[in-house]
């Protein structure tokens, strides 16, 4: 019953700002293509990733919830989410260099190679949504590394909403393979895709 409430209060919102539903959702997902550059330039130094994720998460729970909060709001969460999020990003490319290596095992033709690299992508592509869960769930002063492991568990318990986060996750790919600059603004809809996975999971 919550969710049927919710989405009530929001086209009541709308209609008392003179705006029509159809006007709300494309204004949302300019949010979220916004949302995706701020994203992707704050992960410029490579390990700040999981901060930046967690700071557009941020910003589109603020919209959905009709809340002001701009660029300042997003940039104040970044550092924020920075102090420790730096450590995870950190991790993320180490486990990317050990997949990395099992593959050129594979290509090497050793023994047992393949299933070894079999298992590495696997276990990249479920640390990938078990980052974005955490990333969605952060807020300030929460630990990263509680965050990692509530995360980890909702990854295995909720199947289809891990499997929602890979299939936007297979949207970027393919948008970057048919032209760079799209993946930019698509990663602030994986981004709102992960905070519809975790509404989800809490109201089930």
């Amino acid at each position: 019953m919550t969710e049927p409430i919710r989405a009530t209060a929001r086209a009541e919102a709308l209609r008392e700002r003179g705006e029509s539903l159809f006007t709300g959702r494309f204004a949302l997902f300019a949010e979220c293509l916004l949302t995706g550059v701020w994203i992707a330039l704050a992960s410029l130094p490579l390990v700040t990733y999981p901060a930046a994720f967690a700071a557009g998460a941020r910003h589109l729970g603020r919209r959905l919830a009709h809340e002001r909060g701009g660029l300042r709001e997003f940039a104040a969460d970044f550092r924020s989410a920075l102090r420790g999020g730096w450590l995870v990003g950190l991790a993320g490319w180490a486990v990317l260099a050990v997949v990395w290596v099992d593959v050129r095992a594979v290509r090497a033709g050793l023994p047992g190679g393949a299933l070894v690299a079999a298992v590495g992508v696997f276990a990249l592509i479920a640390a990938v949504v078990a980052g974005l869960r955490a990333a969605t769930e952060w807020r300030p002063g929460a630990s990263w590394r509680s965050l990692l492991a509530r995360a980890g568990r909702r990854t295995v318990l909720d199947p289809a909403g891990s499997f929602l986060i890979v299939g936007g996750l297979a949207v970027v790919v393919c948008s970057a393979w048919f032209s760079a600059p799209l993946a930019l603004p698509v990663l602030g809809a994986v981004a709102a895709a992960a905070v519809a996975v975790e509404e989800r999971y809490r109201h089930r």
